[in-house]
């Protein structure tokens, strides 16, 4: 089977077809997502909190997301993989495109960038030189500190505004997916009706395009605190690849994510 490309994505947007995703570090579970069927994995800066123990994104490097994307990508195959530009990497254009270079080179198909208007230049300057890019808006983690903490975002009439504002800024500057984070279900559901791209919504309710989740979320072996959009697959099955199975089955049925790990 081919790997996944942002074309089936779109086919899968236009014909209501749930799009699964998943965060992947290492070689071994990414083999157990790819065979599963999971369409999109995110080698995400998440893995300075679930990997490394570190209380934000922040600290994790361009090193670290390459370790970690040559690991996913010596045994995922099909799923398109997506790698997480960390903090700090991508403050200028010349930057921005040097440390995308080194991603793509360590195996990702496409690098992921958090932030609306201020982007959009470098949006463009990565899809003219052949790196897709995939879009962030919402919670922002790298951002926690300018929020105040992990809160929901869009709540604000003037907040949405400028939320649907910057998803269509960036769709127009090339950006081929988005991931919406932390906001209220009837944003997301606007935004994902709104874009002619892919929405994947990470505690933004069901009505986006797809879902992803941090795989220790989804398993619940997560240190510490277990965010409300999260749920434990593997209480329900008791086996790593059942509980992944149940997951892209709940999500292209369309019962997770459930009212209770949504936010209104």
């Amino acid at each position: 089977m081919a790997r996944m490309s942002v074309s089936r994505l779109s086919k899968m947007k236009s014909e209501n077809q749930k799009i699964t995703c998943i965060t992947a570090y290492d070689a071994s579970f990414a083999a157990i997502f790819d065979q599963a069927g999971i369409q999109v994995l995110l080698v995400g800066d998440s893995l300075g909190m679930v990997l490394q123990g570190h209380e934000s994104t922040l600290p994790v490097t361009v090193d670290d997301i390459k370790y970690h994307t040559a690991s996913v990508a010596s045994t995922a195959k099909n799923s398109l993989i997506v790698a997480d530009l960390p903090f700090m990497s991508y403050s200028t254009a010349e930057q921005t495109f040097e440390n995308a270079a080194i991603l793509m080179r360590a195996g990702a198909n496409m690098v992921k960038l958090e932030g609306g208007e201020w982007l959009s230049e470098s949006v463009k300057g990565l899809v003219e030189r052949g790196i897709p890019v995939c879009g962030h808006l919402g919670l922002t983690p790298q951002s926690v500190n300018v929020f105040g903490g992990y809160k929901v975002q869009g709540r604000e009439e003037e907040q949405a505004e400028k939320l649907l504002a910057d998803a269509l800024l960036l769709q127009q500057s090339g950006i081929q997916l988005l991931v919406l984070e932390c906001v209220p279900v009837p944003l997301a559901e606007r935004v994902s009706k709104a874009l002619q791209i892919p929405v994947i919504g990470i505690g933004a309710g069901a009505q986006t395009d797809g879902q992803i989740l941090v795989m220790h979320d989804a398993f619940g072996i997560s240190a510490g605190f277990c965010p409300k959009f999260s749920k434990n697959f593997l209480v329900e099955t008791g086996d790593i690849r059942r509980a992944v199975s149940l997951y892209k089955e709940q999500v292209e049925d369309g019962t997770f994510p459930a009212a209770e790990h949504s936010f209104y």
